[in-house]
């Protein structure tokens, strides 16, 4: 996960130039397009990291070159020319080339020194990115576009003052107000550079992937920092953050897994997506009273983070910000937030302690998930919605009451809290109840049961069941469904466990589809009102049962009556584990295979159908489902 954007990014400088690889003409080793009366270096034969045909060595561009009698002058190295030409130790840029494309010389790992002639009045992004062996970077004198002032080790935009790419060897001289996007991208050699106070902003990626980086502070002349600045330097330590910087951008010291400790300068308003992401070094961290907004995941996967301090002003935190902050053990969400967002402490599997305050009117989705250590949780009075699988996998967790606020809770609230043991609805609650102490939570409008616990007593006025409203109770030994009466299987059920539908009482009737190959033990047991039950299984050899899976006590089955499909009675006669538990089997029904419209059985539909349809309304005959064209 760490390494995924870096990926990322080499792989989009391998595809962005795939439309264009080709080239007009070869010479001396050197591949050209054509551009007019001009020559543009491109690279050679197909785009993959070390291919086989890249250039190699000391690369010597002409100014001008003759293919098929015409002669070109030589005026521009194209997009990723030289892209992961590991093995080019050096290239000599004529001074009748006035551009060099983006990524040129990416990844050239052997260049150890670029000299820019003084024609060049354009260079695109990234020009020297992950050249980690780059020693030696220079502007020839006379240039009006670029520089390297003061024997910098570097190229600067003249006119802005940016410094657009640095090496191993580059200081900032005092003169620059900017450095740009990837300046110092992947310079890998680069282990410590001051920042000088002329300096206002750093661009998006600039010191993204320099690994040796220990040490970096960034002045308070700094107003802005961009996206990526400082991505996965891993060897970063120690860090000083300008005060006049408001915006902390995405992911802009993510994976800077050495630093132990941040200070967060009270200038900052906004903390931006990701920007702490997977700094596992960080123990603790304090957000300025000037903080008003943290970002998506900014904290998330700082493994090592137990201490959160949060300042007055916060009132957002969005989703993910502590995901998988597993040393956290407590928190005191500050009274200025009003959501808990989704999955903001998903995967903290130490949290114990959690106080939410009553200001919080909404607790997002999953946004406790997984913290298996969480015992104690109050959810106040404010809290009006509660998302799906909010506390879902909160093992350690035994109570849980929700308050009369409370008017929207989500699907699998509790799933799979294989410990909680009492679930109560605070009385007054208009939408929710836990009517009749049933240790759940019934809908109240819809006399629907919605979550359950090991506990659990479904109480004679619930008239249904919600989705997953049980699931993964493993401790659940027995439950008893009042007044079901009728159940009908959708066509995907395979297996129906055993003692399933054990205790029903009031079911009278139920429909098994063709799909079902296993019954287990005891699945329909003491279901007393059954009278009824219909199956659509045709082939009786593919289906394996358990222990008596029809069994009534006291074994009274005169008044019970399956139904088969046509032609199959004879042998769900013959099989031991129907024929007992029913006093007549009749195949009054159509396979569930036949085609709609198929209303004389041939499993074809045709003219003969719509004769037997038309004998049917002349018959007087009641409706048949066969004969149906438009139902589904």
């Amino acid at each position: 996960m760490k390494h995924l954007f870096r990926f990322s990014l080499l792989l989009l400088a391998l595809l962005l130039p795939a439309a264009a690889a080709a080239h007009d003409f070869e010479v001396g080793g050197i591949y050209y397009n054509i551009n007019g009366d001009e020559a543009t270096v491109t690279f050679r034969g197909t785009y993959t990291h070390s291919y086989s045909d890249e250039y190699t060595g000391d690369v010597a561009i002409p100014s001008a070159v003759t293919y098929s009698g015409t002669t070109y002058a030589v005026t521009a190295i194209g997009e990723s020319a030289f892209l992961f030409c590991d093995e080019v130790t050096s290239v000599t840029i004529p001074n009748s080339v006035t551009s060099i494309g983006k990524d040129a010389f990416y990844a050239c790992a052997g260049l150890t020194e670029l000299t820019i002639p003084k024609s060049v009045t354009s260079i695109g992004d990234r020009v020297c990115v992950s050249c980690v062996n780059l020693t030696s970077l220079t502007v020839a004198s006379g240039n009006s576009h670029y520089d390297s002032r003061g024997n910098c080790n570097a190229i600067i935009e003249t006119a802005s003052n940016t410094l657009i790419a640095g090496c191993q060897n580059s200081f900032i001289p005092r003169t620059v107000t900017a450095i740009g996007a990837y300046a110092f991208g992947s310079c890998r050699g680069l282990t410590d550079i001051s920042i000088p106070s002329s300096v206002t902003s750093i661009g998006a990626y600039a010191f993204e992937d320099c690994y040796g980086l220990t040490n970096m502070t960034i002045p308070n002349s700094v107003t802005e920092i961009g996206a990526m600045a400082f991505y996965n330097c891993i060897g970063l330590t120690s860090l000083t953050i300008s005060n006049a910087v408001t915006y902390l951008a995405d992911n802009v010291f993510s994976n800077c897994s050495g630093l132990t400790e941040i200070t967060i300068p009270n200038s900052v308003i906004t903390i931006g997506k990701e920007a702490f992401g997977g700094c596992d070094g960080l123990t603790s961290v304090t957000i300025p009273n000037s903080v008003t907004s943290i970002g998506k995941r900014a904290f998330w996967s700082c493994e090592n983070l137990a201490s959160v301090n949060f300042g007055n002003s916060v009132t957002s935190i969005d989703e993910g910000a502590f995901r998988g902050c597993v040393a956290l053990t407590s928190m005191t969400i500050p009274a200025t937030v009003t959501v808990i967002s989704e999955r903001l402490f998903e995967n903290c599997s130490n949290l114990v302690n959690v106080t939410i305050p009553n200001t919080v009117t909404s607790i997002g989705a999953f946004a406790f998930m997984n913290c298996i250590s969480l015992t104690g949780v109050t959810i106040p009075n404010s809290v009006q919605t509660i998302g799906n699988g909010a506390f879902s996998r909160c093992q350690s967790l035994t109570a849980i009451t929700i308050p009369n606020s409370v008017t929207s809770i989500g699907e699998a609230v509790f799933r799979q809290c294989i410990n909680l043991e009492d679930i109560s609805v605070e009385i007054g609650n208009a939408a929710y109840d836990s009517r009749d102490n049933c240790n759940a939570i019934i809908e109240t409008a819809s006399n629907t049961l919605i979550a359950a616990c090991e506990n659990t007593i479904i109480p004679n006025s619930v008239t249904a069941i919600a989705r997953m409203a049980f699931a993964d109770i493993t401790s659940l030994t027995s439950i008893t469904i009042p007044g079901l009466e009728e159940v009908t299987m959708g066509k995907r059920v395979i297996t129906i466990d055993g003692h399933a539908f054990r205790d029903c009482y009031s079911l009278k009737s139920i429909t098994l589809p063709a799909t079902v190959t296993t019954i287990g033990e005891w699945a329909f047991d003491e279901c007393r009102s059954l009278t009824d039950v219909y199956s659509y299984i045709t082939d009786l050899s593919k289906v394996s049962y358990g222990t008596y899976p029809f069994y009534l006590h006291g074994g009274n089955y005169s008044g019970r009556t399956l139904h088969v499909p046509q032609g199959t009675a004879g042998g769900y006669q013959a099989d031991g584990n129907w024929r007992p538990y029913f006093g007549q089997i009749v195949d009054d029904l159509m396979p569930e295979d036949y085609p709609q419209g198929d209303v004389n059985h041939d499993n074809e539909v045709n003219i003969a159908d719509v004769n037997a349809v038309i004998d049917i309304i002349l018959g007087g005959n009641t409706y048949t489902p066969e004969a149906d064209s438009t139902s589904s």
